[in-house]
């Protein structure tokens, strides 16, 4: 292992021991270890693995979900990564990964183009809202906020801009509103044959949800 991402990971920890919102350091430690799996299937030599590995640990350290102020965040990120060791361009690099990550940024088409790094750690961060794991955790993420489980009489809404995204809305619709959506964004061959299957196992799970909900 990098020695600085030893330190990284620290600083993850850390920064995500107290998340409620279930974007916390297990979280981040799944994201890593999926991006290492899409690495591999890659195969590719031009992939920086620090890069990568650091982005998917740190990726929600400066997310406004998570922090206060994201602005302040980010600029104690950038000072720990400097005084740790690691290299400028590589900085510049995570920051960039970490700030065009989103879903909300790219469907409302403010997000710059990901390099190859960039689109390993999106699409793992994107594997982690799907299948059981992201089925427990938009219901987890909805019991913070105490938003509703489920209202038939409210359709799922067709998002327009990123304040609309964070309203509340029905912890059911959010599988309509974003998580089948990104299954469709993925990049790389391991993201989109992993997302379908996932979204085979949340659309298996929904129809048990009606069936038991309609009894």
């Amino acid at each position: 292992m990098f020695k600085e991402l030893e330190l990284v990971i620290q600083f993850a920890k850390e920064r995500l021991a107290h998340d409620g919102s279930g974007h916390g350091f297990d979280h981040a430690k799944r994201v890593a270890q999926l991006a290492k799996r899409i690495i591999t299937d890659l195969g590719d030599p031009a992939v920086d693995e620090f890069v990568v590995l650091a982005a998917a640990y740190l990726h929600d350290t400066i997310d406004d979900k998570v922090v206060a102020s994201p602005e302040i965040a980010l600029e104690e990120l950038r000072e720990y990564l400097t005084m740790i060791g690691v290299d400028s361009t590589q900085i510049l690099e995570i920051i960039f990964i970490m700030d065009n990550l989103s879903f909300s940024k790219e469907i409302f088409g403010k997000a710059a183009e990901l390099t190859i790094n960039g689109q390993i750690v999106q699409d793992a961060d994107r594997l982690e809202a799907l299948g059981a794991i992201g089925i427990l955790r938009t219901a987890y993420y909805g019991g913070s906020h105490g938003s509703i489980l489920h209202d038939p009489t409210i359709a799922p809404r067709k998002l327009t801009s990123k304040a609309q995204y964070r309203e509340d809305s029905t912890v059911i619709n959010h599988f309509y509103e974003k998580l089948y959506r990104i299954v469709d964004l993925m990049k790389t061959p391991y993201g989109k044959k992993e997302g379908q299957r996932r979204k085979a196992f949340m659309e298996t799970f929904l129809a048990e949800f009606y069936e038991e909900w309609d009894l």
